[in-house]
């Protein structure tokens, strides 16, 4: 007998050994220890965030703030407010932020009259100054008043810590963000303009002078699924990348800030979007197609109503970690006819391994019509004993 359940007890001791094993590979490793102030990496889909370290951390922005002042003018277009074929009159302070010194520019010529896709071009690729107090002042009359355009949309896209007081990304005490709110920035300019921001993978801009001047994102060249954003640079912020790669239908979007070269803030952007995709994958979790429940419905057609998301809901998980979320789904409202899709019954509470991750409204799925007289009747029997109304 004891040689029996030592035998036993062995095999046991085996299988649990094993399963600790296979639970240790399911478990994706740590992000890359990156040498920077603060980073973000997250999914351009879901916008959830995948990695950090100090995301909302502040931190200057440096050409970064470029990215702002180029969603203004994408928005303007939008609106038809402004046209690609415009001509912006060069200013002499605008003039003067490239002659008077050493910061980047797309050499404009004061008293010049300028197309509006050129000073585009200008401020993308060769990061000018020149060419965003220009832009900024044909907009907005004035640079300080297009900072204010630019406060009012960074509210409006939710970037709860950030700040601009110029359109360039020169040092200021009072001009700050946060490597999560530009990851979000990113993400809106993608979403809200993906014609105009091809211009953001285009190599090289050449104006006026000699030689073309070449887009300063490394990673367009040494990444053929990187297509942005921008880079930025000061003495006191570092060297800043916000990059954005598409691979296999997915989108990643990367803030690094305040890493000490440039080349450094490339490797360190690409090994974060490496990591992004190779250790998380997009799960679809809800959507119309996909109900999450079937509740009563009162005093109408039909006895039943099916509640789930209008929308499709899908998050970023770890990778393996699919079998782990959990739904729960809980119903606050009755659902009384008539209903319409989209009336909210409740929420679902998504977890993973007993996280909360996201909390959405549950909603009626279809269209319930009112029921007839004594349907209604007696509905509003079984809703007075369920304690409805």
């Amino acid at each position: 007998m004891k040689t029996f359940l030592k035998k036993h007890a062995f095999g046991a001791a085996l299988l649990l050994a094993s399963l600790q094993a296979h639970a240790q590979l399911d478990k994706i490793p740590e992000p890359p220890a990156i040498d920077a102030k603060s980073y973000a990496l997250i999914d351009f889909a879901s916008g959830d965030l995948l990695a950090s370290k100090d995301p909302d951390a502040r931190v200057e922005p440096a050409s970064i703030t470029k990215v702002m002042t180029t969603y203004v003018a994408f928005d303007e277009i939008k609106r038809g407010r402004l046209h690609y074929e415009d001509e912006a009159l060069i200013s002499e302070k605008a003039w003067k932020q490239g002659i008077d010194s050493s910061e980047s520019r797309m050499f404009l010529d004061v008293g010049s009259r300028v197309k509006i896709i050129d000073l585009l071009r200008g401020i993308i690729i060769a990061s000018g100054n020149d060419a965003s107090i220009a832009l900024a002042e044909h907009i907005a009359g004035s640079e300080s008043a297009f900072a204010e355009l630019m406060n009012q949309y960074a509210a409006k896209l939710g970037l709860k810590n950030t700040h601009f007081v110029d359109a360039s990304g020169l040092p200021d005490p009072e001009h700050y963000t946060t490597a999560r709110d530009l990851a979000m920035l990113g993400r809106a300019l993608i979403r809200d303009f993906p014609q105009d921001y091809k211009i953001y993978a285009e190599r090289s801009f050449q104006y006026k002078i000699a030689h073309p001047q070449e887009n300063r994102n490394g990673l367009l060249i040494k990444d053929p699924s990187v297509d942005g954003i921008k880079t930025g640079h000061t003495s006191s912020a570092g060297y800043c990348l916000l990059s954005s790669s598409q691979r296999t239908g997915r989108r990643l979007i990367s803030a690094v800030m305040g890493a000490k070269t440039w080349a450094y803030r490339e490797q360190a952007s690409l090994e974060l979007l490496n990591y992004g995709f190779r250790f998380y994958e997009m799960v679809p979790l809800l959507g119309p197609a996909n109900p999450v429940a079937t509740v009563p419905a009162y005093k109408g057609e039909q006895d039943t109503v099916q509640v789930g998301t209008l929308q499709p809901v899908s998050l970023s998980l770890p990778r393996g970690a699919k079998d782990r979320v959990r739904m729960e789904p809980k119903i606050t409202q009755q659902a009384i006819a008539p209903i319409a899709p989209g009336q909210v019954v409740g929420t679902i509470a998504i977890t993973l391994d007993g996280r909360l991750i996201r909390n959405e409204p549950l909603v009626a799925l279809k269209a319930v019509a009112e029921g007839g007289l004594f349907t209604r009747a007696v509905d509003t029997v079984r809703l007075w004993w369920a304690g409805g109304q």
